[in-house]
């Protein structure tokens, strides 16, 4: 009996070990730039030069908007859904979230699309002119019923694509808005009190179920204070604010956020005593020139309670 007792909790102490030892990698926008993915990931060490996934047991997130600003948002996608089956069948997992690009495609705000985001998904899905689509009416803050029609004809195949149910929108159904993973926690914009009180399994799968076309959007993933939105944390966060980030963490039990949304003009940065990692610093060529750092690739390690900056 003792000896078998002596066993169970050398058991658990290598599997507490090999936890502290997961290394964990996350990275930002990318933005419809295929170039800047590719460049955060091979920085991480998860894909060849054919980017097939050589990672093994590495966990990789990213913290969504992939969508928009760039033409080659199709080839993303595609890309880290091959990345997700890849690294799951060499043992570690590869993290795309939702980020407020995503939702917005879904939405049928097309705002930030490029001529290229149109033509990129001219032949994915079929449609007809006549068929019904929600639009998202910002000046009411909700959806109103219309068709297809409404949309120009070069935009037809994209609202197809992204539209609840569509092709796109089913993919995107794979995926999280808020993850946690030991005691990181990782969102696009950021993690409140009332997201952890609404429930982060119920976000998560809320979020599936409407794009998948199964459900109304619900409300907690509308307005400025969702989780893929909220600045809080990202923009020079006060006292009060790291008030708040440390209520939240202490409830999901965890020891930090990583977040993206907002660029970070000088790189990577932490915020609330390291509570607080933000790493989206405009990767993408469309920031190229628009912000000090725009066009630089880094990545956050995080190995335990060791965080560090690659690039």
């Amino acid at each position: 009996m003792k000896r078998t007792v002596l066993i169970a909790l050398a058991l658990v102490a290598s599997s507490c070990a090999r936890q502290d030892e997961q290394r964990i990698v996350a990275f930002g926008d990318v933005h419809g730039d295929l170039e800047a993915a590719r460049g955060a990931l091979r920085l991480a060490g998860a894909i060849d030069d054919q980017d097939h996934w050589i990672g093994g047991e590495l966990v990789v997130v990213q913290t969504g908007d992939q969508l928009d600003r760039g033409d080659q948002e199709q080839e993303i996608l595609d890309l880290f859904e091959r990345l997700r089956i890849e690294a799951e069948a060499a043992g570690g997992a590869f993290h795309a979230l939702l980020g407020n690009h995503e939702l917005m495609n879904a939405r049928l705000d097309l705002r930030y699309v490029t001529d290229g985001g149109y033509a990129d998904f001219r032949n994915v899905a079929e449609y007809d002119p006549s068929d019904s689509v929600q639009v998202w009416d910002r000046s009411s803050a909700s959806f109103r019923s219309s068709t297809l029609a409404e949309f120009e004809p070069h935009q037809r195949a994209r609202v197809a694509a992204f539209m609840p149910g569509g092709p796109y929108a089913k993919l995107l159904a794979e995926r999280q808005v808020i993850l946690q993973i030991g005691e990181n926690v990782f969102a696009h914009g950021g993690v409140l009190p009332e997201h952890v009180a609404y429930g982060i399994d119920e976000i998560n799968s809320s979020a599936q179920a409407w794009l998948r076309g199964e459900a109304e959007l619900p409300s907690v993933l509308s307005g400025s204070n969702s989780p893929q939105w909220t600045r809080l944390y990202s923009d020079d966060p006060d006292s009060a604010a790291c008030s708040v980030l440390e209520e939240a963490l202490n409830a999901l039990q965890a020891k930090r956020i990583v977040v993206g949304h907002t660029i970070q003009e000088s790189g990577i940065a932490s915020a609330c005593g390291r509570q607080a990692w933000r790493v989206d610093i405009g990767m993408a060529e469309y920031y190229a020139t628009r912000t000090e750092y725009g066009g630089s690739v880094a990545v956050l390690e995080i190995i335990g309670d060791s965080v560090r900056v690659l690039n």
